[in-house]
């Protein structure tokens, strides 16, 4: 069974989707550790009440690729295969992905490549768009660039605030991010290009 690291910064709503799946069986894996950046991390209190692993490694004050040293090491230790960025504020160094090319995984709240980077429910708001929603990729060396694994659309409605769309893209964000860790640990894709394909 694959092992699964959760990395999170602060509530871990997403990390909670994905406990909730492997517990009924709905994801064939197991979650070997949750890691937080954050000492406070609801995130990393919930996993703890679940009786998961959990570990505080604090980046304050750290170089980003010392501390990703740090990072990968406890993964390693716990034998993960696959990384899910659940929430956790940090961009990844090139050592990072380096150490799990294709199998880091993270949610953005908007369908990709529109509004990368911060404040994407607000940038989708702001720019008139009809229809943003979400969209799981994998991580690679730039941000919010890698491949696209599963994406959801969410519509946005006249009298949508910042809040509204962001709670209903995060129902989706729940509802895909487990079907893209699936898709991982189940060996059911394969990378061609940019494009994610199927398996036969």
């Amino acid at each position: 069974m694959k092992n699964l690291g959760i990395l999170l910064s602060g509530r871990g709503s997403n990390f909670e989707a994905i406990a909730r799946n492997v517990q009924a069986g709905k994801i064939p894996a197991q979650i070997a550790v949750v890691i937080s950046n954050k000492e406070g991390a609801a995130g990393l209190a919930t996993a703890r009440n679940m009786g998961l692993e959990t570990r505080f490694i604090p980046s304050q004050g750290k170089d980003r690729e010392a501390f990703d040293r740090e990072v990968v090491s406890v993964l390693k230790e716990f034998q993960v295969d696959v990384v899910c960025l659940a929430g956790f504020m940090r961009i990844l160094s090139p050592y990072f992905v380096r150490a799990y090319p294709g199998r880091i995984l993270n949610i953005h709240p908007a369908l990709l490549p529109a509004f990368p980077g911060t404040d994407a429910q607000k940038q989708a708001l702001d720019y008139g768009v009809r229809f943003t929603g979400c969209t799981v990729h994998i991580v690679d060396e730039g941000v919010d660039s890698g491949p696209i694994v599963c994406q959801a659309v969410v519509p946005l409605l006249d009298d949508d605030t910042q809040e509204s769309l962001s709670a209903r893209i995060l129902k989706e964000e729940h509802r895909i991010y487990s079907e893209a860790v699936c898709l991982l640990v189940e060996d059911k894709v394969r990378l061609q290009g940019r494009r994610l394909m199927r398996k036969d």
